[in-house]
């Protein structure tokens, strides 16, 4: 039969074979081939067809007669089934080309067919009908054609040719029900999944409806809190901030809590003018509660600082950097909440530290009164005859020592270029043998004093400001340092009272002048009224020297003849040498321009060393008279002693030395021609 053919069925009982299955392009169905050798079937699911549908048969897939209309089992599916349409080529056109695949010649060399000569020998039965008259009545989509072309199809296979096609039937059939198995399997797995994603997609909707929702919740939270989180904050006191003021040790974290405290206690001030809320009336007693212990210990706490600086050989110095100004938050919340008791405790610190200072730099002046010092008084005048030398000590004793010079710098003048920013210490003040002049017990206690006034003065700006006014804090110092200024002015009195060491005298004054200006870079005007109370004392005692040198000059002056010398015997015996006096003037005059080579016009240096300059002029111009009738050796005199002032001056800076070196460069050119 050609449904036989076209199915692929094995060598029938007459020993007739069958060709094999034609493979055609415009099938629908792939091919699968058997185990056993057998022509291959159809399993594969058609497009737009049910997926547990199959069917032998090539010209419909829903025949009663189907073998696998026997094993569809229902599943409840609700997939939709649905029947596929032939709309292929015609049976007619493909006999047509299968008989014209065949040549005529046997001769010519063929490609291998799968149609045989004994295929072609077969006369189908379609009830009467020709394939052409079968092929459109299919097309023309006559209902009974299927079930028509089925029958006849079934009625064409005789039942030997079935019972030998049986094995391969139950295979296929095996093969089929598997594939449902599996199919309905899948269909199954496929159904659970698409109501899982049914699930998932519910599921992330909700969720994501919840986002939604908690995100609106978070951010109406969060302007909420925005807005109430200050208010909160002033109108609540954590438990931890009340355990640490009353309880906790007092440190960096004491004062961190007391700071929150005061700006709780400053809002809750700030809202009392209008109507505060009901919170802060239920916070008020516990704030004034807790500020009171806050007092209460700062208290306590200041006043332990303030005995430990009492305490025999304490450094207050250290106890003012670790114990006071790492809490000056103390003194300010005690100043602003208990204005009364802050004022008794920073007196208590006042009276501590007057008492401090003047115990201190008392020792000290009693250390420095051991030194020894050259003794300079009203014989060592410039025009004094040669005395002995003569050392003192503070304390009035008078013992020999070595000699000294009034009238030379000399290496004096090293205490001004000293690199050694310290005083002396009071052990090695005690200790120290050597002679030194009044400029050294002077420097050490000043210098000591200034370092002690400028750390005071700025713990005190820092530690007491801003409770207190700057104006406040300058009376304060005052107060604490007082009978030490007081100290230092009598010292400053007892060195030079009864000195004539002019250069002494001006070498303090410039100290003192050093002083003030590292007190206004240091930025402590507290101190300026020691510095100039002390000018006060050495300006004044610097004159009464310098009057006392031209005053010798001027006796040495008189003591001269009023009339030249008559003997020639007395004339020749007069040198044109320099004089002794020029000799000490030149020295005096060379320590003092040494010394004033940034000083000015209106100093009264200026004005003392022209007066002192003018008797020695006098006392010269005298001497050179005393020469008689021998004039030009008068003025070899005068041409020496100015030649001798000019030597010893050299090349001194400042404007007070170029000044004295012309006017005697002007009086030696003028008796150089004589000479």
């Amino acid at each position: 039969m050609w449904l036989d053919r076209f199915g692929g069925a094995p060598p029938n009982a007459s020993g007739t074979s069958t060709p094999q299955s034609i493979v055609r392009s415009y099938s629908p169905l792939p091919r699968r081939t058997t185990s056993g050798g057998l022509s291959p079937y159809v399993t594969s699911q058609r497009t737009g067809s049910s997926p547990r549908s199959s069917s032998l048969s090539l010209a419909s897939n829903d025949s009663t007669s189907s073998l696998l209309s026997s094993s569809r089992k229902p599943n409840g599916s609700a997939l939709r089934q649905t029947s596929t349409v032939y709309d292929g080529p015609s049976p007619e056109d493909i006999i047509e080309k299968l008989l014209d695949e065949i040549p005529d010649d046997s001769d010519q060399p063929q490609e291998p067919s799968f149609v045989k000569k004994e295929d072609l020998d077969l006369i189908p039965e379609f009830g009467g009908l020709s394939l052409k008259q079968l092929a459109d009545r299919k097309n023309q989509g006559d209902s009974d054609w299927e079930a028509q072309f089925s029958a006849l199809s079934i009625r064409s296979h005789s039942a030997e040719e079935y019972d030998n096609r049986r094995t391969q039937f139950d295979e296929l059939h095996q093969n089929i029900t598997a594939c449902d198995d599996i199919l309905n399997s899948v269909e199954t797995f496929l159904t659970s999944f698409r109501n899982d994603l049914a699930n998932v997609s519910s599921d992330i909707e909700s969720l994501q409806s919840r986002s939604a929702a908690l995100n609106r919740r978070l951010d109406n939270r969060r302007a909420v809190e925005k807005a109430l989180s200050p208010i909160v904050e002033e109108l609540s006191i954590s438990p931890e901030t009340i355990t640490r003021i009353t309880e906790g040790h007092i440190d960096e974290s004491w004062v961190r809590a007391l700071n929150d405290l005061d700006r709780r206690a400053t809002a809750h001030q700030k809202r009392t003018g209008s109507q505060p809320p009901k919170a802060l009336e239920d916070l008020k007693p516990l704030l004034e509660k807790l500020i009171l212990k806050a007092i209460e210990r700062i208290r306590d706490f200041i006043v332990a600082q303030i005995r430990a600086l009492r305490a025999p050989q304490i450094n207050a110095q250290i106890i003012q950097q670790q114990n006071f100004l790492k809490f000056k938050d103390l003194f300010t919340f005690l100043h602003k909440h208990h204005q009364t008791l802050a004022n008794e405790i920073s007196l208590a610190y006042m009276n501590t530290m007057r008492w401090y200072y003047l115990n201190q730099f008392g020792r000290y002046e009693k250390a420095l009164g051991k030194i020894k010092l050259h003794s300079l008084d009203k014989n060592d005048a410039l025009g004094q005859e040669d005395t002995p030398r003569r050392t003192n000590v503070l304390s009035a004793a008078r013992i020999p020592g070595p000699p000294h010079d009034a009238f030379n710098l000399g290496r004096r003048i090293d205490i001004l270029k000293t690199n050694n920013p310290s005083a002396i210490s009071s052990y090695l003040a005690e200790e120290d043998q050597s002679t030194h002049y009044l400029e050294v017990p002077f420097r050490n206690f000043n210098l000591a004093l200034m370092d002690n006034a400028t750390a005071e003065y700025t713990f005190l700006a820092t530690f007491f400001s801003p409770a207190l006014s700057f104006a406040q804090i300058s009376k304060n110092f005052n107060y604490i340092f007082d009978p030490t200024f007081e100290l230092g002015r009598t010292l400053s009195k007892t060195l030079v009272g009864e000195t004539y060491d002019a250069i002494g005298i001006l070498l303090c004054i410039r100290l003192n002048q050093r002083l003030s200006f590292e007190l206004q870079r240091r930025k402590v005007p507290a101190g300026e009224g020691y510095i100039n109370a002390t000018n006060m004392l050495l300006w004044p005692r610097l004159q009464v020297i310098m009057d006392r040198h031209c005053e010798s000059v001027r006796s040495l002056t008189n003591s001269l003849p009023t009339k030249p010398s008559k003997s020639s015997s007395d004339a020749s015996k007069m040198t044109a040498a320099p004089h002794m006096l020029t000799q000490r003037f030149g020295g005096l005059l060379e320590g003092f321009l040494a010394l004033s080579t940034d000083a000015g016009d209106e100093e009264p240096v200026a004005s003392s060393l022209r007066r002192l300059r003018t008797e020695v002029e006098t006392f010269l111009t005298r001497q050179a008279q005393t020469y008689g009738s021998d004039k030009r050796k008068g003025s070899r005199f005068l041409y020496n002693n100015y030649s001798l002032v000019l030597t010893i001056l050299g090349d001194i800076g400042g404007k007070m030395a170029i000044e004295q070196r012309h006017h005697f460069e002007k009086l030696k050119h003028a008796h150089q021609a004589d000479a």
